[in-house]
């Protein structure tokens, strides 16, 4: 499978002088956020937590769209953490105008074989830490005329899913911290999600060795493919920018019609 990018291409003042941060974006999802938002002009603060060769290899990509960028590895699933991400942010850049919240892990089990390690892993990783992240950016977007937060849930937020209840609830709780925050931080600062469905990444790769398994997958989307990282990363670029300026609390469905929510 290939994470494949669309010919689209984003205008390049779009997010000009704007500072971006995306946890989680050595590789995958985070990764073409990243190339999107420096493409459109934002400089980019790529935040990772063990990968520096992947992150470091984003940021250089990055660099080479003509923007600003740095790497920062940190442990968004701690305060301390995302403060430290905020505070180079700002002394690098100056400002915090975008955040993207896509720091995750995908790792379950049955319920009755689910240790508490593994409950704790999967809800601090994926939701702790966009309160952390939240909670440490929010000052410095606040100062901003406008600007815009979007946290990367899942259709298993949307319908629960069987062996990974520790990854739906952090999910799901994501989707209703978005929506708490939408009404709190308004009018300054817009709060959307996106819920993907199956993506293209090396994450699932394991998964989809089963051919018999990916075709019932495959089968099961209108749309008969899963959506590349940079549909979730063009999706995530309309939510932060002017585009979608009288949107907030907005869930939006990336799933090619697999999963039909309101």
């Amino acid at each position: 499978m290939s994470e494949n990018t669309s010919s689209i291409l984003l205008p390049n003042n779009l997010f000009a002088g704007k500072t971006a941060i995306i946890t989680g974006a050595s590789r995958g999802v985070g990764r073409a956020v990243a190339l999107r938002l420096a493409e459109a002009g934002a400089n980019v603060v790529v935040n990772y937590l063990s990968n520096e060769a992947a992150a470091f290899e984003t940021v250089e990509m990055c660099k080479n769209k003509g923007v600003g960028a740095i790497a920062v590895a940190a442990d968004v699933s701690e305060f301390v953490g995302a403060q430290a991400i905020a505070k180079v942010a700002i002394e690098r850049f100056g400002r915090i105008d975008l955040l993207v919240c896509n720091a995750g892990v995908w790792d379950g089990a049955p319920i009755e074989d689910m240790s508490e390690e593994l409950w704790n892993k999967v809800i601090n990783t994926n939701l702790k830490s966009a309160w952390a992240m939240t909670k440490a950016c929010v000052p410095a977007m606040k100062k901003r005329e406008s600007a815009a937060i979007v946290m990367v849930s899942s259709t298993a937020g949307q319908r629960g899913e069987a062996n990974y209840s520790n990854y739906a609830a952090s999910k799901g709780g994501q989707i209703s911290f978005t929506k708490a925050l939408a009404s709190e931080l308004c009018p300054k600062i817009r709060v959307n999600a996106v819920a993907p469905g199956w993506i293209e990444t090396a994450m699932v790769r394991e998964v989809f060795e089963d051919e018999e398994y990916k075709r019932s997958v495959l089968d099961a989307i209108p749309l008969k493919r899963m959506a590349s990282t940079d549909d979730v990363a063009l999706s995530i670029c309309f939510l932060l920018s002017d585009w979608s300026r009288h949107i907030t609390g907005e869930i939006l469905n990336i799933n090619g019609g697999a999963v039909l929510c309101g």
